[in-house]
């Protein structure tokens, strides 16, 4: 494809608006997951209490929106694809997203139980309204596009959310300059910030793309028959045994990608760091992740998905051998900006291979496998650094993740070949 033609079909209306909602959510993942909300829920919500016992809080809080999701998520996909409902359920989600994130802006200091709560009705709607966003990449483009339009996507989505991330940071170190009383009154606006972006951007594809349903039924038709057809998926997934073998190897890789990038500040810090220089690196991950996302996404169209996601997987497990000997936060820095040329590229060409894989009638309930897996991939990272931690220390904890990385690519070996 050549550069007249790539941008031809980034220029589709159907793939902007679709990409846009990348942009939206993206806002919350970074400003309030991986920004504010933790530190906040510590030193503001959770002020008074032990640091071990806010840390559980707000372990509690995430698992709880993980679990829910992980658990419905095949059933909600399957029940909107016979129902032609995906938008629909895309603009439910998208408003639970957005009314828990506003809900957080007038959460007072202390109130750690409404912080938690509103946190994880935000948190159920960015990764429900995921599902029926994922599986909209059908929708949207040719089959011979996935990979472009599937990096598009996530670029935009490191770009939207950097972006407002950068301007929450700038707030946060002058709130006076915003003319707000200080840092606190900042990160509170931020949240409310996050509504507002995700709210609007997501306009477009809630209002500008027409799903394609084969059969669309009366909501209560569409339950019975989303649980008959599911029960019927679980019987019969051994037949699609490229996909099987796929869920399973992207659970374990993407398990090692999740851990590094929920882990890596707090790495930072247990190695001394200063936070502020760990918001910079979180912020080069965003604007690095744009480009590559989009390049990745080209080079995979144009070669080959699977090499394109194991080439990440290698420079994953080169990063966390890496980690191991930084003695110096520029060092940090440099692992951001590796992270940020592969993590998006590791997600956006996985959802485009499992998109090339999936029957397309059937779009919404596979996705909601996929998304079962990314949920479920959230234990074995975290546990295996926490037991090797105990052993060896915590700055040798992060090489426990180079086995996933290692089963994760060996597996992908597998489903290439089980699928020629």
């Amino acid at each position: 494809m050549n550069q007249r033609s790539l941008f031809a079909t980034l220029r589709q209306k159907p793939i902007l608006y679709w990409s846009f909602y990348d942009w939206a959510n993206s806002s919350f993942a970074t400003t309030i997951m991986a920004g504010f909300f933790p530190i906040f829920f510590k030193q503001y919500w959770s002020s008074s209490v032990d640091p071990e016992l806010s840390t559980f809080r707000l372990g509690m809080a995430n698992s709880i929106a993980s679990f829910v999701l992980a658990v419905m998520a095949p059933l909600l996909g399957a029940i909107a694809d016979r129902g032609g409902k995906r938008l629909r359920f895309l603009l439910g989600f998208t408003l639970l997203g957005v009314v828990g994130s506003a809900g957080l802006y007038w959460v007072a200091q202390g109130a750690w139980q409404w912080a938690a709560t509103m946190y994880v009705v935000a948190s159920m709607g960015f990764w429900g309204g995921m599902i029926f966003y994922d599986s909209l990449l059908i929708d949207v483009s040719p089959r011979e596009q996935y990979d472009l339009v599937s990096g598009f996507g996530y670029g935009m989505g490191y770009l939207g959310g950097g972006l407002l991330f950068a301007v929450n940071v700038w707030m946060t170190l002058q709130p006076t300059l915003f003319g707000l009383s200080g840092a606190a009154a900042a990160v509170k606006l931020s949240f409310l910030s996050v509504a507002v972006w995700w709210a609007v951007f997501a306009l477009p594809l809630l209002f500008g793309v027409k799903e394609h349903a084969a059969q669309a039924l009366p909501l209560q038709q569409a339950m019975r028959a989303g649980f008959v057809e599911l029960k019927h998926t679980f019987h019969e997934i051994r037949r699609y045994r490229a996909l099987l073998m796929f869920l399973i190897a992207y659970w374990m890789y993407i398990d090692g990608v999740n851990t590094v990038m929920k882990m890596a500040v707090d790495y930072g810090l247990a190695l001394g760091f200063p936070s502020s220089s760990l918001i910079v690196a979180l912020l080069i991950v965003q604007f690095v992740g744009f480009p590559a996302a989009i390049l990745f996404g080209w080079l995979g169209n144009r070669y080959s998905t699977l090499g394109g996601i194991i080439v990440g997987i290698v420079v994953y497990a080169g990063v966390t051998v890496f980690a191991v000997f930084m003695d110096d936060v520029r060092e940090f820095y440099y692992m951001a900006v590796a992270i940020g040329l592969v993590q998006g590229a590791v997600q956006s060409l996985s959802r485009s291979y499992f998109g090339s894989l999936v029957p397309t009638d059937r779009a919404g309930e596979f996705f909601g496998f996929y998304n079962m897996m990314g949920k479920f991939a959230a234990v074995l990272g975290p546990a295996l650094m926490g037991t090797t931690a105990l052993f060896v220390g915590t700055r040798y904890s992060i090489l426990s993740l180079v086995l996933l990385f290692i089963a994760g690519g060996g597996l992908l070996v597998v489903a290439r070949n089980a699928n020629r």
